[in-house]
């Protein structure tokens, strides 16, 4: 690339892109803490028993699907081209590009679905063999009913995630971000309102699946509308620009979607694991993926298109400084998050979770879980915004690379930690947090090792020294949290709102002990942002 942007107009377009991330953090934080409400409605509804394990398995596919396509490999394939094409073509081959992917994406996943739902006992056996071999049957049972009604969902939810990555590429951001919203409202409403019509009533919960499809679809359809790029599906795979998409998307799963993928597969070797163990891991990851959700997802959202855009008018400077300010964002925020997230485990768990039919024994089993998910939460946040300096320049052969050798590395931890761990101790669930944090761990490192190996980046002036405070900043936070905290048995004797009282003290201590900390080393705004030197 040869730079043709001068580095004065850097920090302006930093400072546009700070506020559309903002904009999608906060409404990404409404739909996560709806989704915590979710959380906590549900784990009062159904617990850790064998309909919520079911009930999580047949969720879990196609809300795997749905990070994939909404917030992986298909955006991350289909922006970069979809950039190219608005740079480089007219309205109309842009509008004819969207038709044709429309028609692609569309029909290949319609008969997907269709397979799915006839064969819904085969991918039960596929994704839960552990309920396939298990001398009790009721999860298998479940879980290939449920399949039955949530798997149309990854058709609905990946045309909705088609939608989202068209917005976004016209800097749209605030509809893809608020459109989880309807998945977490139509799931609280199915509990709380239909749920006594159903004779098994956790089945109520995969029909509000299948229900916030067709609303999350059908919200965006008219903001498309309004861009005049509603999509009219035409079925060619010919067309140049479904092939291109084609060809990068593949090797997309792999590259950004890996710790999903291992996520899917902690949940196949869970299914082997004693009752519960699914709930466990899926209540651990959930708190896991709050602020992976709300700042990391949203700063990569913000910078795909700017970084797509930056590479095809070789904008060199400007493309390095996007990813230093994202990755420095993520280490602002991800840093106290790990270290929250590791101490309070016990406290938000009992303020979140433990009411209704999840017990305290649950608590504690899913506290071990989400501290392993902890340790590697700085990696699934830098895998975000490392990612898409690779998809921007149309470079999927690296990632996908980088994504084999993290898969097998956690395969092999996976068995390395679960088996020993569930014969000796029965907390085998343990080990698959940690194998998958341990493995988006190798994946970070590398993914950074190749972009400042290839020159794409390399740190700025002030990366350093930033990190060293962020760090200090962190550790007094630590002391200050673990002096206040209360044990988790005598918390979980209070009623709900002294609970949250508890908890909301314990979060403005911290937040205040980082923020105060980080000022008084010295620590300012202006450490946060792109500069225009390339010296770290």
């Amino acid at each position: 690339m040869s730079t043709k942007e001068s580095p004065e107009t850097v920090p302006a377009k930093q400072r546009g892109l700070l506020r559309s991330s903002l904009i999608v953090s906060m409404m990404t934080m409404l739909s996560r803490v709806l989704g915590l409400v979710r959380d906590v409605v549900i784990a009062n509804f159904v617990g850790a028993t064998a309909a919520a394990d079911a009930f999580f398995v047949a969720f879990k596919i196609p809300n795997f699907m749905r990070r994939l396509f909404a917030e992986g490999a298909f955006s991350q394939a289909f922006v970069p081209v979809l950039s190219e094409y608005r740079e480089q073509r007219s309205a109309e081959a842009v509008k004819a590009l969207i038709d044709r992917v429309a028609g692609a994406l569309g029909g290949s996943l319609l008969l997907v679905t269709g397979l799915a739902v006839v064969g819904a006992p085969v991918v039960t056996a596929i994704f839960a063999p552990g309920f396939f071999l298990s001398e009790d049957q009721t999860r298998y049972l479940l879980t290939s009913e449920m399949i039955r009604i949530t798997f149309p969902y990854l058709l609905l939810i990946s045309l909705t995630g088609f939608c989202g990555a068209v917005l976004n590429s016209y800097d749209r951001f605030a509809v893809p971000a608020f459109t989880p919203v309807l998945l977490n409202l139509s799931l609280i409403t199915a509990v709380l309102v239909a749920a006594p019509y159903f004779q098994q009533p956790a089945f109520v919960l995969a029909w509000g699946v299948m229900a916030a499809g067709l609303l999350q679809l059908t919200f965006q359809l008219p903001f498309m509308q309004r861009l005049q790029m509603m999509p009219k599906p035409v079925w060619d795979w010919k067309d140049e620009g479904v092939r291109r998409i084609l060809l990068l998307m593949g090797p997309a799963i792999f590259g950004v979607s890996v710790s999903q993928i291992n996520l899917l597969l902690d949940t196949i070797l869970a299914s082997f694991l004693p009752q519960g163990s699914v709930s466990w891991l899926y209540y651990s990851d959930r708190l896991v993926e709050l602020p992976l959700g709300v700042f990391a997802i949203a700063i990569s959202t913000v910078i795909l298109p700017s970084l797509s855009r930056q590479q095809a008018n070789d904008s060199i400077e400007s493309f390095r400084a996007t990813l230093d300010w994202a990755i420095k964002m993520v280490l602002f925020i991800g840093i106290p998050s790990t270290v929250a997230l590791m101490i309070l485990a016990e406290p938000i768990l009992v303020t979140l979770f433990q009411y209704g039919k999840l017990t305290l024994h649950d608590v504690g089993m899913a506290a071990l879980s989400l501290r392993a998910y902890a340790l590697g939460l700085l990696a699934f946040m830098l895998i975000k915004v490392l990612a898409p300096g690779y998809f921007s320049r149309q470079d999927t052969k690296t990632p996908v690379k980088i994504g084999i050798i993290a898969m097998v590395v956690n395969m092999v931890l996976n068995v390395a930690f679960v088996v020993p761990l569930h014969i000796y101790f029965k907390v085998g669930h343990i080990g698959l947090a940690l194998a998958t944090s341990l493995s988006a761990l190798i994946n970070a490192g590398l993914l950074y090792r190749g972009l400042v190996k290839d020159g794409v980046y390399s740190p700025m002036s002030g990366f350093f020294s930033a990190l060293l405070r962020l760090v200090l900043a962190a550790s007094v936070m630590s002391v200050v949290v673990i002096w206040l905290m209360p044990e988790a048995a005598l918390l979980s004797e209070l009623i709900w709102w002294q609970r949250a009282m508890q908890l909301i003290v314990l979060c403005v201590a911290g937040a205040l002990s980082y923020f105060v900390t980080l000022f008084l080393v010295g620590a300012r705004p202006g450490d946060f942002r792109a500069h225009s030197s390339t010296t770290g």
